[in-house]
């Protein structure tokens, strides 16, 4: 388990790390403008991405925030920004998706085997079930950034911009 849950870790941050690089490229004005998502504009969508990965970390932090106390103490203190028309406002989203990606690589390498099945209280499905393991909470934080790149990768392929993060690289498969 811990094997696969690194290797979504790892992949979850060159594939947000490729979407900066392409969002980059845009201007302000391109990033902000309403673009039929549900959330709006591309930048809606990056903030969007960095607050789902900060809220599903952070449910993990009673079960196994002693094991990379750090990272949860890295991420309370970003400044997620509601607004990234400015430079410096979107430098400080750029920064909080590297402290998150960072963070998760963090936090599954110090996970031992047996903590992957810890149960972690949720408030979702109406209570059933109260609790999910370690390991559904993790491949549930890649799959929010799996479903929301699919949506800016939608929105770039409409706007004739090349983009390409949909699969893992072989290259960060463990060397045997």
């Amino acid at each position: 388990m811990k094997e696969t849950c690194l290797l979504f870790a790892q992949y979850h941050q060159e594939a947000n790390q490729k979407v900066l690089s392409v969002l980059r490229t845009l201007t302000p004005e391109e990033r902000e403008k309403a673009r039929g998502s549900y959330y709006g504009s591309l930048s809606a969508l990056a903030r969007h991405i960095v607050e789902g990965t900060r809220f599903l970390q952070g449910l993990l932090k009673g079960t196994i925030g002693h094991k990379t106390p750090q990272v949860f103490a890295a991420q309370e203190v970003l400044a997620i920004p509601q607004d990234t028309a400015e430079d410096a406002q979107w430098n400080a989203l750029a920064t909080a998706f590297e402290t998150l990606d960072a963070g998760l690589i963090q936090l599954v390498s110090a996970l031992e085997e047996p903590d992957f099945s810890l149960p972690v209280p949720i408030q979702w499905y109406g209570g059933n079930p109260a609790t999910v393991p370690v390991y559904f909470l993790l491949h549930q934080l890649i799959m929010h950034g799996v479903h929301h790149r699919g949506q800016i990768s939608q929105i770039l392929d409409e706007l004739k911009i090349d983009n390409d993060y949909s699969g893992i690289n072989v290259a960060l498969l463990p060397l045997p």
